[in-house]
């Protein structure tokens, strides 16, 4: 009897993580958006890490963004392609929720850890037709000047 609860709970816990968790297939990968700002909340753990940007209210493509070299990744990303339809979101949330890479990603980019008030950019890809929360799945984060892959492995 104790062993059949313990399945259904393990069977329960599991289904529920796996719930919570969401893969590429729900995120417009057409149409890659680019958000910045501060963060607000950081959370660095597994199964990814995650921040609450705050973001610019003015906030504009800059100038340069199609002209900025990103670092290649093992996945193949079309670099060109992806920051000449760059575009800025049509929702106005003033906080998004972005999701980062697993840990052994970031740790893999060397990405720093980012801090509450780090400034931030990212390009990434939220729900078709941005409905829903306001979650962006970043494919590239720009951090202290740096830009990193997150999509995959470095090259």
């Amino acid at each position: 009897m104790q062993r059949r609860h313990l399945l259904i709970a393990g069977s329960t816990l599991l289904a529920l993580k796996a719930h919570a968790h969401h893969g590429w297939s729900s995120f417009d990968q057409a149409r890659p958006l680019y958000l910045e700002g501060k963060a607000a909340k950081v959370a660095w753990r597994n199964p990814h890490a995650e921040l609450q940007l705050e973001v610019d209210p003015g906030m504009k493509l800059p100038a340069d963004l199609k002209q900025r070299a990103l670092p290649a990744q093992s996945a193949q990303v079309d670099v060109a392609a992806l920051l000449a339809n760059v575009q800025l979101p049509t929702r106005k949330d003033k906080s998004w929720e972005i999701e980062l890479a697993p840990l052994t990603r970031m740790q893999a980019w060397n990405v720093p850890e980012i801090k509450v008030g780090d400034s931030v950019a990212v390009i990434g890809f939220t729900f078709t037709g941005e409905k829903g929360d306001a979650v962006l799945r970043a494919e590239y984060l720009f951090v202290a000047g740096k830009a990193y892959g997150l999509r995959s492995s470095p090259a």
